[in-house]
């Protein structure tokens, strides 16, 4: 059983930073990717249908035999993580979730930004965090519309995207902020941008690391850590395989045969 692969699932490419740093950590494990990008935004959509895409592709993981799952979507664990422990309860199961603890212990201005989708911003359990971690500090949310689509085309660089995204960090930038919080998968592939466009002393913080430091926990409690040698990924997504393709060396940096993931 150590040697199954384990699910990692978005709504599209996002989740490609978090695959990136699980592949890091544990380059031993078989990991299978599934970009939803059939039905992307997530953030726009409604918690329901949220949950049956969540079931969809968690059925499709164990059909392949998956030992654990990654959620590597902060809108899909808000609506679906909680059902989906329940369907699988032996699966080690990890969501994503926005940084706020990490953040708060950072800031040295006591204001901390969030860019996330209106999703994430509007779940309870962003409230949640925000309440348990963020009691002693500011803490200004900006939703983001738009974004996703961008980086979902491997747009990561046009001044299209450069006057979307100053728009949205302007506001935290005017309100002191000097931590960042980047709530949403997707965000990681802007630091590059972010950082032409922020001051050096503008902290940004995500959660991919977390995540895998998390996954590595629960399979080597479990005894589930693989130990074969290192295994490059395999990609499926419910849209065109042929785009997804032409992504991956963008935001993989390497290319990949990707399937056609057809539910």
């Amino acid at each position: 059983m150590s040697e199954a692969p384990v699910g990692v699932f978005d709504s599209g490419v996002g989740g490609l930073s978090v695959l990136k740093e699980i592949h890091t950590l544990l380059p031993n494990e078989s990991l299978l990717y599934v970009a939803d990008c059939g039905h992307i935004p997530y953030g726009e959509k409604s918690p329901g249908f949220i949950r049956q895409r969540c079931a969809v592709v968690a059925d499709f993981f164990q059909r392949q035999g998956a030992k654990a799952l990654v959620l590597a979507c902060n809108t899909a664990t808000v609506a679906g993580v909680a059902d989906l422990r329940q369907l699988y309860p032996e699966w080690p199961i990890v969501g994503m979730e926005p940084a706020v603890k990490p953040a708060a212990a950072a800031t040295r201005s006591g204001v901390v930004g969030v860019l996330a989708t209106t999703g994430t911003l509007q779940s309870a359990k962003f409230a949640a965090l925000l309440d348990r971690f963020a009691n002693d500090v500011r803490v200004i949310t900006q939703p983001c519309p738009g974004l996703v689509e961008l980086i979902e085309t491997g747009d990561l660089h046009s001044d299209a995207l450069f006057t979307l995204l100053k728009g949205y960090i302007e506001p935290l930038l005017a309100a002191g902020c000097d931590t960042i919080i980047l709530g949403c998968t997707h965000y990681p592939f802007l630091k590059p941008l972010l950082s032409q466009m922020l001051p050096p002393s503008i902290s940004l913080i995500d959660t991919g690391a977390a995540v895998a430091r998390q996954l590595q926990r629960l399979l080597t409690e479990q005894d589930l850590l693989a130990v074969g040698p290192s295994r490059e990924p395999q990609f499926w997504t419910s849209a065109s395989p042929e785009h997804l393709g032409k992504i991956l060396p963008v935001l993989w940096n390497k290319s990949g045969v990707v399937r056609s993931f057809g539910l």
